[in-house]
């Protein structure tokens, strides 16, 4: 088993002691709930981190009210609680508040303990609010930087192109079957996850409304479908067909330019050259011939489609 400590982890710790430590030197009651309210409140990314901070602040305050009106009117009993619970969860619910229902729970169930409520409590309770999600917020200020990560995860989607296309062409060139296809799992894997990453780079700047690494990985998202759509039409073509040879060469050249820059308009003009070369080929002799060019037609159209999308995304 391996043992690590992220980031995430460290701030947690080193939050939630610090808020305790500030409560207690307070002396306040019940000084751990800051530290709960700190752990809460540390997301991972700082927009998430702001929303859930809002959410539990507002439904504390909310508690407290709520607590003041339903106690003081039933009084301390544990159906009281019950009745409070039954019209606060749903008010919370209806106010888009739900990140503070645990929170805003503990304050209420503090507030029945104490089996008073008084401005010295009040301002107890806030004073636990405050330390608890202000040291949250502090301790979210800092997020590690994405760029590393997602530079890395688009070499290895690149290579993993350069892969595909190089087997494209050892298959229509050469009839070779060696290839497994685990570059189409890996390929999938990597997009997810870089598309994930790349959103949340976006939560943790909240002057950043879009991420271009975002796009780039939505772009090779799309390519991607493209490339799956290739695959069952090229396992399918006849290989001993004069022009499977002249499209292996192709991919081989397009898997050998996978990289950010804009080769696409290049490629989308020899594409346009190869097709007028088959418009202008005789004539099939049979039934096999006509379902081959079929496909290679097709498969001309879906490397089209492959190359305007990049060459969109670099405009």
């Amino acid at each position: 088993m391996k043992f690590t400590i992220g980031y995430r982890t460290l701030k947690t710790a080193i939050g939630a002691g610090l808020a305790i430590a500030i409560a207690e030197w307070l002396k306040l009651d019940f000084f751990t709930s800051a530290g709960i309210l700190t752990i809460l409140c540390i997301k991972i990314t700082k927009k998430r981190s702001i929303i859930s901070s809002w959410e539990r602040f507002a439904a504390c305050l909310l508690g407290i009210v709520f607590a003041a009106l339903i106690f003081s009117l039933v009084g301390y009993h544990f159906y009281a609680l019950t009745i409070l619970l039954l019209l606060f969860i749903p008010t919370l619910v209806s106010l888009n508040l739900k990140e503070g229902i645990i929170t805003s729970s503990v304050i209420i169930l503090h507030l029945y303990t104490l089996q008073k409520i008084s401005w010295d409590i009040v301002l107890n309770e806030f004073s636990l609010i405050a330390i608890g999600i202000g040291m949250g917020l502090v301790m979210n200020l800092y997020m590690p930087s994405m760029e590393k990560t997602l530079l890395h995860m688009q070499k290895e989607l690149e290579k993993r192109y350069k892969v595909i296309f190089r087997e494209f062409h050892l298959y229509l060139s050469h009839d070779k079957h060696e290839w497994d296809g685990k570059e189409i799992t890996e390929c999938a894997d990597i997009i997810s996850n870089a598309k994930s990453i790349a959103f949340r780079d976006v939560e943790n700047h909240f002057l950043r409304y879009e991420n271009q690494y975002y796009h780039y990985f939505k772009m090779r998202e799309k390519q991607f479908e493209i490339i799956q759509r290739m695959l069952p039409i090229i396992s399918s073509i006849d290989k001993t067909y004069v022009q499977c040879e002249r499209l292996g060469e192709f991919f081989e050249r397009l898997g050998a330019a996978v990289h950010p820059g804009n080769t696409a308009v290049l490629f989308l003009d020899e594409l346009e050259k190869m097709r007028q070369d088959f418009r202008e080929m005789h004539l099939p002799k049979d039934r096999e011939e006509f379902e081959t060019r079929s496909k290679l037609y097709q498969l001309l159209q879906d490397i089209d489609d492959y190359l305007v999308i990049k060459s969109k995304f670099k405009k």
